[in-house]
């Protein structure tokens, strides 16, 4: 609406059949993450979040979840921090999670080339670039799906993300 006013049109957000556009970014151990490369060695997920998030908060340790029932098969997990290195660091010591971050902080060149508006924004992409699921905020049916996606890319039965002792919202916006 504001861009409207403005007089400019928003960038269509990257969807579900759409190249994931290809970007690098440093890592809080001061390596690198480039999306074309991780995707030589088969599919990608990509979370972008910020530490300050909540519904990030909440969902990155079912994201973790997936990716150490996930870790023998050829797919990759990425967060994408919109904060400094020291803050991602504490957030993912915080929340449990072990799977690699690149730093998208200052500036979020990589989270602009998406066009998303909320985080935790999550991304699963096949090694030919196309993103073939996309989910934003905390959805146990999305979520789901993910695993789902995930399998058949891998070429097996999906893990489930939820257990039955997991008393979790069906949905929290991002």
């Amino acid at each position: 609406m504001l861009e409207r006013f403005l007089g400019k049109k928003r960038a269509e957000e990257p969807g579900v059949g759409q190249q994931a556009p290809d970007f690098r970014l440093p890592t809080p151990e001061g390596g690198s993450f480039t999306l074309s490369e991780a995707l030589k060695n088969g599919p990608v997920v990509v979370a972008f979040f910020k530490v300050s998030c909540s519904t990030c908060q909440f969902t990155f340790p079912f994201m973790e979840r997936l990716a150490l029932w996930y870790r023998h098969d050829p797919v990759a997990f990425w967060g994408i921090s919109q904060d400094d290195a020291e803050k991602t660091q504490a957030y993912c010591e915080r929340f449990g999670v072990t799977f690699p971050s690149a730093i998208d902080a200052p500036g979020y060149a990589a989270s602009h080339l998406y066009h998303f508006q909320y985080v935790p924004t999550i991304l699963l992409i096949e090694p030919n670039g196309r993103v073939v699921f996309r989910l934003t905020g905390f959805s146990k049916a999305g979520l789901t799906r993910l695993s789902e996606e995930i399998g058949r890319l891998v070429g097996r039965s999906p893990e489930l993300v939820f257990l039955a002792s997991d008393l979790v919202p069906e949905t929290k916006p991002g």
